[in-house]
């Protein structure tokens, strides 16, 4: 080729070989790869991260040789891309003009010793690079050490490139051929070099891993692998359908946004097998880095494992105020969760529930002491921690004494910041002192920390910024003055206090910007995921911002056994029948129910009413199903007893029925539901109307307390009651034992139910 060839050819190849600077959302598809499948992975990966290019139209061109300064292009873009921003100086080589379409990309080479050239002065860069210059060039680019495979090329001993060519192939990243030949002059193709590209990267990334070397994984990650790792989406439909196996868009998702992690919902679970195969798969997809799976199990009424130890719930732990009992909690929580192959458990929930109205924490909380929350925190913690399960606390400042859920609105919290350091703030900062790894922000705003207000993008009005998207909740409180030094997680970005304000990419930004090391639930992942990449290439997010949270994930997930996935399915899916569920698990959750029951009415001040011998029970309750439930219990309990049932529905205009069962009843168990709404506005007035007629007919009876336990502060003149603090089994069954008068009811309330909380919040 003459001189005028070889120019117009650079300057061809100088158009098409355009690069951006940064990866795409989607990896590049190649359409003529059909003869070059060997390598396909390789030529992706590179052109995923930004590294090669092809020539447009989708063509790659694999069998064209690379030339040397494509070589040195393909190099500079992986290691130095952020030079390329810079005018190029220095450049020595007589044959590389300042036209030349690489010129830069070879300054840069030379500058850091790269590549060299002749020692006529020129680089030759149009000229095809042999396998010995590729095995050179990568060994000096990677500055890659002799490794511990012997292998031996008999046409390798006395070449200028032996000790190059000895390093990469006592690696495993070169090979030779059949015949124990390496042919180092020999040209490489395009393909080729992606591949060897491809090797050694990959190469350097598992070192980096085995020796825990954060910085170094970090170095050979693109700016979409790191800003990947901070987000977490849900996967509950794809196509309409629920995502209970790895499907294509799951697929595509976790390598388009190189995700660093998924939260399942009960959608993604039909049975304990099914979701182990999935979290299984899903860690096989997810590459060399594996994937925080986190799961919401504070039991109770928060729960989403089938078949799985169904605990009572924290307050019902809070009602035992036994920091043993939440450690063991904790622990078969984690030993369940672990064993389905989720290592992040969205709990304990550190709200300190001091406002009966409050509509979404209620139960959920230990109670409203913030001593009893900060001990029975720290127990949970505990368990879940040696289990090798990450407790996310949560939801930090503390949404305990709020009246609008932040799944629906905005909440904001007025007290000043004396309170709350006395309250609110106290369980965490215990958190903190004791090592926890994992905080959940609220999406709810204190002014007291933060006053700052922007304009709403849903109506126009001036509202407070939430804890998610603060700096000086999350940096200024959070990290600086309570010394937190773990991963921060935001609260679902999907809830309305978020999503209707700021919109989403903004709120990613920001949420970033103020502290967030991972968002959860981000309504369109794509998007937040360019939106963080452009954010740090653009400069508006320091890519040392980036490294800082990835780092804290990738210890982390190092920390707990992330990286190791050597462990099969098959010896997974038997151990399950060792683990969920367990017999020592129901002994833990049978004992917190029965514990947990507290008494709130007797006629002796120390019992209910007791059900008797031969008695005609009745059921009544909102829902049908709940008093089919409570009528199976007691006719399993009862034994001997010869009782009669029958299950009577409160309000829904049947008071001529209930009345009707009511006076054939010699005993009436009455079931009280209050949860998700604010306690003060819920219909108290059916269940106050049954407990009028049963006190005018002094019939014996019992008011079970299923949900938020503030009935006291609005029925009135209840003469036999029982908290239960939840609807589930566990907790029913331990009810009725102390109905029938074969266990004490030996609860102590853990919230304050006084009529004067709900008018002074």
């Amino acid at each position: 080729m003459n001189v005028k060839m070889m120019t117009i050819f650079g300057a061809v190849i100088g158009s098409v070989l355009v690069w951006t600077g940064s990866a795409t959302a989607a990896e590049t598809r190649f359409v003529d790869l059909q003869h070059s499948k060997w390598a396909e992975d390789g030529i992706t990966y590179m052109a995923k991260r930004g590294t090669v290019a092809g020539y447009g139209n989708g063509k790659f061109m694999p069998e064209r040789n690379v030339t040397r300064a494509e070589a040195v292009t393909f190099m500079v873009r992986e290691l130095y891309s952020q030079e390329l921003q810079q005018d190029a100086k220095g450049m020595t080589y007589s044959d590389v003009p300042s036209n030349h379409p690489f010129y830069r990309e070879i300054s840069i080479a030379a500058k850091h010793g790269l590549a060299g050239g002749f020692p006529d002065g020129t680089f030759h860069p149009d000229a095809p690079m042999s396998r010995a210059e590729t095995a050179a060039f990568l060994t000096r680019a990677y500055s890659l050490v002799e490794g511990k495979q012997h292998v031996i090329f008999k046409d390798t001993e006395m070449h200028w490139a032996a000790a190059p060519i000895l390093i990469m192939s006592s690696n495993g990243l070169i090979g030779g051929y059949s015949d124990s030949s390496y042919r180092p002059d020999r040209s490489v193709t395009r393909a080729e070099f992606a591949v060897f590209m491809t090797r050694v990267i990959r190469f350097e990334r598992e070192t980096a891993i085995r020796s825990e070397d954060w910085d170094k994984l970090m170095s050979y990650m693109t700016v979409s692998e790191q800003v990947g790792q901070m987000l977490m989406p849900d996967i509950r439909q794809w196509n309409g359908q629920v995502t209970t196996t790895v499907n294509e868009g799951l697929k595509r998702s976790i390598h388009d946004q190189d995700l660093g992690g998924l939260i399942l919902f009960d959608k993604n679970i039909v049975d304990v097998r099914q979701v182990t195969t999935l979290t299984h798969d899903l860690q096989m997809e997810a590459g060399d880095i594996p994937l925080f799976l986190g799961i919401d199990q504070e039991g109770g009424v928060v729960k989403r494992i089938p078949g799985g130890t169904n605990l009572p719930g924290q307050m019902a732990l809070g009602a035992t105020g036994d920091t043993s009992l939440a450690e063991a909690a904790g622990k078969l929580t984690g030993e369940e969760l672990k064993a389905l192959g989720l290592q992040v458990n969205f709990a304990p929930v550190l709200d300190i529930n001091s406002n009966p109205d409050n509509p979404i924490i209620g139960m959920r909380s230990f109670g409203s002491k913030a001593d009893l929350v900060s001990r029975l925190g720290l127990g949970t913690i505990k368990g879940l921690r040696q289990s090798g399960v990450i407790a996310a606390v949560k939801h930090f400042p503390g949404h305990g004494d709020t009246t609008v859920d932040s799944h629906l609105g905005m909440p904001v919290l007025t007290h000043n910041r004396e309170r709350l350091d006395a309250v609110e703030l106290k369980p965490f900062r215990a958190a903190i002192d004791n090592g926890v790894e994992m905080i959940m922000t609220a999406h709810i705003a204190f002014p007291a920390v933060d006053n700052e207000h922007v304009i709403s993008l849903k109506d126009g009005s001036s509202v407070p910024i939430p804890a998610t998207l603060s700096k000086k909740v999350l940096t200024g409180l959070l990290r600086e003055e309570l010394g937190y030094k773990g991963i921060i997680i935001s609260d679902a970005f999907t809830m309305n206090a978020i999503a209707e304000h700021f919109g989403e990419n903004k709120a990613v930004e920001r949420a970033v910007s103020a502290g967030v090391d991972i968002i959860l639930m981000p309504q369109d992942p794509a998007a937040a995921h360019q939106t963080l990449v452009n954010a740090v290439n653009s400069g508006r997010i320091p890519i040392e911002t980036i490294h800082t949270s990835v780092k804290r994930i990738l210890e982390l997930k190092s920390k707990y056994g992330l990286f190791d996935r050597s462990e099969s399915l098959t010896h997974k899916l038997t151990a399950l029948n060792h683990v969920i569920g367990s017999e020592e698990h129901r002994t833990v959750e049978r004992e917190i129910a029965e514990r947990a029951v507290t008494l709130l009415a007797g006629r002796d001040g120390k019992h209910p009413d007791q059900i008797h011998q031969g008695d005609r029970v009745v059921i009544a309750a909102a829902e049908v199903e709940q008093a089919k439930q409570l009528e199976r219990q007691l006719k399993q309990a009862a034994n001997n007893l010869s009782l009669k049932t029958e299950i009577s529905v409160i309000g829904q205009g049947k008071t001529n029925e209930a009345l009707q069962a009511m006076d054939k009843a010699d005993y009436v168990i009455l079931a009280s539901y209050q949860f998700r709404n604010v306690a003060s506005q819920f219909v108290w007035s059916d269940v106050q109307s049954w407990i009028d007629e049963l006190n005018k007919r002094n019939k014996r009876y019992a008011l079970l307390s299923l949900g938020n336990p503030y009935e006291t502060i609005y029925l009135k003149n209840v003469r036999s009651g029982l908290a239960l603090y939840g609807k589930q089994e566990p907790n029913t069954t331990a009810g009725i034992k102390v109905l029938l008068g074969r266990l004490e009811a030996g609860g102590v309330l853990p919230v304050t139910t006084d009529q004067r909380m709900v008018s002074d919040n």
